[in-house]
């Protein structure tokens, strides 16, 4: 390590994919579930399986783009961290709140839940990815903003850099945005269209920066490319993911009362969302091509690569497939949302977040040439590829079962009902669900590569 305060990072990195484990297995309950409709119940009902399922899975990238930024801010700062034992305080204060409100929605139903939270003074509770008790909504927001502060000054201390400069950005954004958590207006078209302003602007929004200087700034440490370069880039892809996000969020007001303009703009600035993913692939494969150096960490860059890959996929092929209002009429509230959302999620943000723990984690854990030796990147390749087509998999099966869904609900000429049509498409939900399978292991394989080998290797 160049700076003893990025060892802050690796507890963020830790839970983050401790997290993830959790998120995945109550996944792969909720997809038993479809299928095996009692399957645990009552002691973990589907509502809540699909609660913890998605809450985990914004808390361990929170983590995860926590530990990304105390990595690498000291590094393009070059300046220590302005307050190694605040960040660590942070953390536990993160972590034992993200733990508790788990274990709320598990152990107590979720309307005493609320009772017992304190709703009835500040409602916030009851919308979906925003189930969190309003008095841990309050505590997220204490934690966001001493981590901006705890960021903020070493950059404002330190060099600025362009990274450093796009990730404050993303990061003052997410915080920002999060702030319309709390304001939930009776009137529900008015509730789902600042709801929106979460859920969308952050994945679709802020986040792609955070995203963007991740990749950027692993990119120059692997390939040794000018940093000039890589800026140049950075800056016209980030230009692109925020035109067309804020925009693009027209494209979840088609049919919840907005005005009927939105389905103008909405469709067109969806349809230009996938630029800049195209930019961002063009942008890795382009860097990786005219590198500077052989890295000994081959990994990272092959995580690198494929962020760049199954983001398009994900957020831009799959996302488009399904924006344009005349095709959405009949598409959305479908498995293929669940598709697209499945992939656009694991390309765009599970997968930079495992990019950087692949390419700091053997840094932070002392190995000399800054990579797990062969062995263990062998075995982590397989992780890579397990995970990867499973979740590719994952996708196919769901686009199937969505298309299904839409002929057999919405297009035939004697549409079938709603529990009538899954019975239809149930062989997709099993294939589904031994994908997921899949998926579990290759990434019981990602933690499992971090210990194989000769620990003096490297």
């Amino acid at each position: 390590m160049l700076y003893s305060s990025q060892a802050v990072a690796k507890p963020y990195f830790i839970a983050a994919i401790g997290l993830f484990v959790g998120q995945i297995l109550f996944g792969v309950i909720m997809g038993l579930q479809y299928v095996v409709g009692d399957f645990l119940f009552p002691l973990i009902p589907f509502n809540v399986a699909r609660m913890v399922h998605t809450n985990l899975l914004i808390v361990w990238l929170l983590f995860g783009f926590m530990g990304a930024s105390y990595y690498l801010v000291p590094e393009e700062s070059e300046k220590e961290l302005h307050s190694p034992k605040l960040a660590l305080a942070l953390f536990w204060i993160f972590l034992g709140a993200g733990v508790l409100t788990i274990l709320g929605y598990l152990l107590v139903p979720y309307a005493q839940l609320a009772e017992l939270t304190g709703n009835s003074i500040l409602p916030t509770m009851g919308r979906e990815f925003l189930e969190q008790p309003t008095i841990i909504k309050i505590g997220i927001v204490v934690v966001v903003l001493g981590f901006l502060y705890n960021v903020g000054m070493t950059i404002l201390q330190g060099r600025k850099t362009v990274i450093t400069l796009v990730l404050l950005t993303g990061l003052v954004g997410l915080a920002v945005l999060f702030l319309f958590s709390f304001y939930n207006p009776t009137n529900l078209v008015l509730d789902k269209y600042f709801w929106w302003w979460v859920v969308h602007l952050w994945v679709e929004g802020v986040w792609e920066l955070i995203m963007a200087s991740i990749l950027a700034f692993v990119l120059i440490k692997v390939t040794g490319v000018d940093r000039e370069v890589i800026e140049k880039w950075l800056y016209i892809i980030i230009a692109m993911a925020l035109i067309t996000g804020l925009i693009g969020t027209g494209h979840h007001y088609f049919w919840i009362g907005a005005p009927e303009y939105w389905q103008w703009w909405g469709s067109i600035f969806s349809a230009l969302e996938p630029i800049p993913f195209v930019l961002m692939m063009l942008f890795a494969f382009t860097m990786v091509k005219n590198k500077r150096r052989e890295h000994p960490n081959k990994i990272a860059t092959l995580w690198a690569l494929g962020t760049a890959v199954v983001a398009f996929l994900g957020a831009g092929v799959w996302g488009f497939l399904h924006t344009l209002a005349p095709v959405n009429y009949y598409t959305h509230g479908t498995q293929l949302t669940a598709a697209h959302g499945h992939l656009a999620f694991y390309g765009a943000y599970v997968m930079i977040v495992l990019t950087i723990i692949s390419y700091a984690m053997p840094i932070l854990r002392g190995k000399e040439s800054e990579a797990n030796c062969e062995q263990a990147q062998r075995f982590e390749t397989w992780a890579f590829w397990l995970m990867t087509i499973a979740m590719l998999c994952i996708t196919l099966f769901l686009t199937v079962a969505g298309a299904l869904q839409v002929y057999l609900m919405r297009a035939a000429e004697n549409p079938l009902s709603f529990m009538v049509m899954q019975d239809k498409i149930a062989l997709w939900y099993w294939l589904r669900e031994g994908a997921g399978v899949v998926f579990l292991i290759g990434l019981v394989a990602y933690i499992a590569s971090f210990f194989v080998g000769d620990k003096k290797a490297g």
